[in-house]
Protein backbone atom coordinates (compact mmCIF):
# COMPACT_ATOMS: atom_id res chain seq x y z
CA UNK A 1 0.00 0.00 0.00
CA UNK A 2 2.90 2.34 0.72
CA UNK A 3 4.15 1.89 -2.86
CA UNK A 4 0.79 3.01 -4.18
CA UNK A 5 0.85 6.09 -1.95
CA UNK A 6 4.36 6.94 -3.15
CA UNK A 7 3.24 6.48 -6.76
CA UNK A 8 0.36 8.93 -6.37
CA UNK A 9 2.62 11.48 -4.65
CA UNK A 10 4.62 11.71 -7.88
CA UNK A 11 3.81 14.36 -10.43
CA UNK A 12 1.70 13.28 -13.40
CA UNK A 13 4.75 13.53 -15.68
CA UNK A 14 6.78 11.30 -13.35
CA UNK A 15 3.94 8.76 -13.15
CA UNK A 16 3.72 8.56 -16.94
CA UNK A 17 7.48 8.20 -17.23
CA UNK A 18 7.48 5.40 -14.65
CA UNK A 19 4.64 3.61 -16.46
CA UNK A 20 6.45 3.98 -19.80
CA UNK A 21 9.67 2.65 -18.27
CA UNK A 22 7.85 -0.33 -16.73
CA UNK A 23 6.12 -1.23 -20.01
CA UNK A 24 9.32 -0.79 -21.98
CA UNK A 25 11.36 -2.95 -19.60
CA UNK A 26 8.71 -5.66 -19.70
CA UNK A 27 8.71 -5.64 -23.50
CA UNK A 28 12.52 -5.70 -23.64
CA UNK A 29 12.67 -8.61 -21.19
CA UNK A 30 10.20 -10.55 -23.30
CA UNK A 31 11.95 -9.55 -26.52
CA UNK A 32 15.31 -10.78 -25.21
CA UNK A 33 13.77 -14.21 -24.69
CA UNK A 34 11.89 -14.45 -27.97
CA UNK A 35 13.82 -12.48 -30.59
CA UNK A 36 17.31 -12.40 -32.02
CA UNK A 37 19.21 -9.47 -30.53
CA UNK A 38 19.60 -7.76 -33.90
CA UNK A 39 15.83 -7.68 -34.43
CA UNK A 40 15.21 -6.51 -30.85
CA UNK A 41 17.65 -3.62 -31.36
CA UNK A 42 15.94 -2.70 -34.63
CA UNK A 43 12.52 -2.65 -32.95
CA UNK A 44 13.83 -0.57 -30.05
CA UNK A 45 15.43 1.91 -32.44
CA UNK A 46 12.08 2.23 -34.20
CA UNK A 47 10.35 2.76 -30.85
CA UNK A 48 12.85 5.42 -29.84
CA UNK A 49 12.55 7.21 -33.15
CA UNK A 50 14.91 9.85 -34.30
CA UNK A 51 14.38 13.12 -32.47
CA UNK A 52 13.77 16.02 -34.81
CA UNK A 53 16.40 18.22 -33.23
CA UNK A 54 17.04 18.63 -29.54
CA UNK A 55 13.99 17.95 -27.40
CA UNK A 56 15.60 18.76 -24.11
CA UNK A 57 12.75 21.05 -23.21
CA UNK A 58 11.13 17.83 -22.00
CA UNK A 59 10.54 17.97 -18.25
CA UNK A 60 12.51 14.75 -17.77
CA UNK A 61 16.21 15.16 -17.10
CA UNK A 62 18.63 12.30 -17.56
CA UNK A 63 18.55 11.69 -13.80
CA UNK A 64 14.75 11.40 -13.81
CA UNK A 65 14.87 8.94 -16.70
CA UNK A 66 17.47 6.82 -14.93
CA UNK A 67 15.38 6.91 -11.73
CA UNK A 68 12.32 5.68 -13.66
CA UNK A 69 14.24 2.81 -15.27
CA UNK A 70 15.79 1.72 -11.98
CA UNK A 71 12.52 2.01 -10.05
CA UNK A 72 10.56 0.10 -12.69
CA UNK A 73 13.20 -2.63 -12.88
CA UNK A 74 12.56 -3.47 -9.23
CA UNK A 75 8.97 -4.43 -9.98
CA UNK A 76 8.96 -5.90 -13.51
CA UNK A 77 9.81 -9.57 -13.91
CA UNK A 78 12.87 -10.13 -16.09
CA UNK A 79 13.99 -6.52 -16.13
CA UNK A 80 16.69 -6.52 -13.49
CA UNK A 81 19.55 -7.39 -15.87
CA UNK A 82 21.97 -4.63 -16.70
CA UNK A 83 21.40 -5.11 -20.44
CA UNK A 84 17.63 -4.77 -20.11
CA UNK A 85 18.00 -1.60 -18.07
CA UNK A 86 20.61 -0.20 -20.46
CA UNK A 87 18.40 -0.84 -23.49
CA UNK A 88 15.41 0.77 -21.76
CA UNK A 89 17.39 3.79 -20.66
CA UNK A 90 18.81 4.24 -24.15
CA UNK A 91 15.34 4.26 -25.71
CA UNK A 92 13.92 6.74 -23.20
CA UNK A 93 16.96 9.01 -23.44
CA UNK A 94 16.98 8.94 -27.24
CA UNK A 95 13.26 9.78 -27.39
CA UNK A 96 14.03 12.96 -25.50
CA UNK A 97 17.03 13.96 -27.60
CA UNK A 98 19.81 12.84 -25.26
CA UNK A 99 22.75 10.94 -26.74
CA UNK A 100 23.05 7.51 -25.18
CA UNK A 101 25.72 4.89 -25.73
CA UNK A 102 25.48 1.38 -24.34
CA UNK A 103 28.88 0.00 -23.38
CA UNK A 104 29.36 -3.72 -22.98
CA UNK A 105 32.38 -5.04 -21.15
CA UNK A 106 33.60 -8.44 -20.03
CA UNK A 107 35.71 -9.77 -17.21
CA UNK A 108 36.84 -13.18 -16.07
CA UNK A 109 35.82 -14.51 -12.67
CA UNK A 110 38.18 -16.42 -10.42
CA UNK A 111 36.68 -19.71 -11.63
CA UNK A 112 37.55 -18.74 -15.22
CA UNK A 113 33.99 -17.90 -16.24
CA UNK A 114 33.25 -14.79 -18.27
CA UNK A 115 30.97 -12.13 -16.86
CA UNK A 116 29.50 -9.37 -19.00
CA UNK A 117 28.12 -6.00 -17.94
CA UNK A 118 26.28 -3.21 -19.78
CA UNK A 119 26.12 0.45 -18.84
CA UNK A 120 24.83 3.65 -20.42
CA UNK A 121 26.87 6.76 -20.99
CA UNK A 122 25.55 10.13 -22.12
CA UNK A 123 27.72 13.14 -22.82
CA UNK A 124 30.70 11.58 -21.05
CA UNK A 125 28.75 10.67 -17.91
CA UNK A 126 27.83 7.13 -16.88
CA UNK A 127 24.12 7.18 -16.09
CA UNK A 128 23.19 3.60 -15.35
CA UNK A 129 25.20 0.50 -14.43
CA UNK A 130 28.27 2.47 -13.38
CA UNK A 131 29.65 0.51 -10.43
CA UNK A 132 32.89 -1.46 -10.73
CA UNK A 133 33.49 -0.59 -14.37
CA UNK A 134 37.27 -0.70 -13.98
CA UNK A 135 37.05 -4.54 -13.82
CA UNK A 136 35.50 -4.80 -17.30
CA UNK A 137 37.41 -4.82 -20.56
CA UNK A 138 35.47 -2.95 -23.26
CA UNK A 139 33.88 -5.27 -25.81
CA UNK A 140 31.33 -3.21 -27.76
CA UNK A 141 29.57 0.16 -27.88
CA UNK A 142 25.97 0.26 -29.12
CA UNK A 143 24.82 3.61 -30.45
CA UNK A 144 21.23 4.63 -30.84
CA UNK A 145 20.56 4.90 -34.52
CA UNK A 146 17.93 3.77 -36.95
CA UNK A 147 19.45 0.53 -38.26
CA UNK A 148 18.49 -1.02 -41.58
CA UNK A 149 15.76 -3.63 -41.49
CA UNK A 150 17.37 -6.90 -40.39
CA UNK A 151 17.13 -9.76 -42.84
CA UNK A 152 16.02 -12.95 -41.16
CA UNK A 153 15.66 -14.97 -44.36
CA UNK A 154 18.03 -14.95 -47.28
CA UNK A 155 17.03 -12.88 -50.27
CA UNK A 156 15.66 -14.93 -53.18
CA UNK A 157 18.09 -15.49 -56.02
CA UNK A 158 17.95 -12.95 -58.81
CA UNK A 159 16.07 -14.07 -61.91
CA UNK A 160 17.91 -14.39 -65.13
CA UNK A 161 16.42 -12.61 -68.13
CA UNK A 162 15.19 -15.01 -70.81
Amino acid sequence: MERLHRFFRLSIAERWLLIKAALLLGIIGLGKRLLPFKILRWLLARAAGAPAGPRRTDPHSTDTIVWAVQAASLHILGSSSCLTQALGAQVLLARRGYPALIHIGVTRREQGQFRAHAWVESEGRVLIGGTGLERFAPLAVLEHRQPPIPRTVPAPPARRPR
